[in-house]
């Protein structure tokens, strides 16, 4: 029984491979390459001479029979992207579906991955998360797709393309309720890389004045719960807006960084803010 590897490629830092995966990459026959020009420079720089067949979205179909007569003849292969880990809105998913129907192994090694390393940096809750993939152009299924995001109690995970990025902050501004958190985690592990954290509203502002460039990850935090759903300190809370009222913020202003703030609901903010104005201690 023969064996196909999916080996993760750096993100960005080249120092990030592993030596499993640089093992696995110099002792099979052939490694499979999204772009073999892109794998080649990886290769080079580690002093990798495996032999590189490209398998990408427009062959991926018509490649699998050569690929599992190379597994029935004793050749052992590895799979790769052009960066991170292989089949996560990547080439691949076919492959390996038809390798192990085929009855043949396969393997995963663990590595980078841009989905993991914006969501663990992102600051929001890591578990459940739903990873979405690509944003889709087509107006319906991107709309319903946003939407779903937009209502979901789990953090959402999407990439986007830098030229796109801004159409999406505009497009998530329209349907998500005031103050949703976001982060844009872009060029992850390069020398430029940058993590913009605030709200949406924020995010558009300042993605308009700077366009990105490179590799953008986008991360949502969920929904704020309604406030039949939360529980929350009113001490805390009563501390907060008292603060924030202190340093001259009218009642609406300390009601929205409120809301902002702790993550709850505009009407429970502002029932928050005003108990202090009328003086009565009683939340609903």
């Amino acid at each position: 029984m023969s064996t196909l590897y999916i080996v993760p490629t750096p993100i960005g830092n080249l120092s990030d491979i592993s030596g499993r995966a640089l093992e696995i990459l110099s002792s099979v026959d052939v490694v499979l390459a999204e772009d073999t020009r892109r794998t080649k420079i990886l290769m080079d720089h580690f002093d990798i001479n495996t032999s590189l067949t490209s398998l990408h979205d427009h062959n991926e179909v018509s490649r699998i029979d050569g690929i599992i007569d190379l597994l029935n003849s004793g050749n052992s292969l590895a799979l790769v992207s052009d960066a991170g880990t292989p089949l996560l809105s990547d080439p691949g998913a076919q492959l390996v579906s038809s390798v192990v129907e085929a009855g043949h192994e396969v393997i995963p090694i663990p590595g980078p991955s841009a989905i993991l390393t914006a969501l663990v940096g992102a600051g929001f809750p890591p578990v459940p998360f739903t990873f979405h993939g690509f944003v889709p152009k087509k107006k319906k299924t991107r709309n319903e797709l946003l939407e779903s995001i937009v209502g979901s109690r789990d953090t959402s995970v999407v990439f986007e393309s830098p030229e796109r990025l801004c159409v999406l902050l505009e497009d998530l501004q329209i349907l998500a309720e005031e103050g949703r958190q976001i982060v844009v985690a872009r060029e992850m592990t390069k020398i430029h890389e940058e993590f913009f954290r605030g709200t949406i509203d924020e995010a558009v502002s300042y993605f308009a004045e700077s366009p990105p460039r490179g590799e953008v990850t986008v991360v949502i935090s969920p929904r704020i719960k309604e406030e039949a759903d939360q529980r929350i300190d009113v001490a805390a809370a009563r501390a907060l807006a008292q603060a924030l009222l202190d340093e001259g913020l009218t009642p609406s202003r300390s009601a929205r960084e409120l809301s902002i703030r702790l993550r709850i609901g505009r009407n429970m903010a502002y029932e928050v803010v005003h108990s202090l104005l009328d003086k009565d201690e009683s939340i609903i």
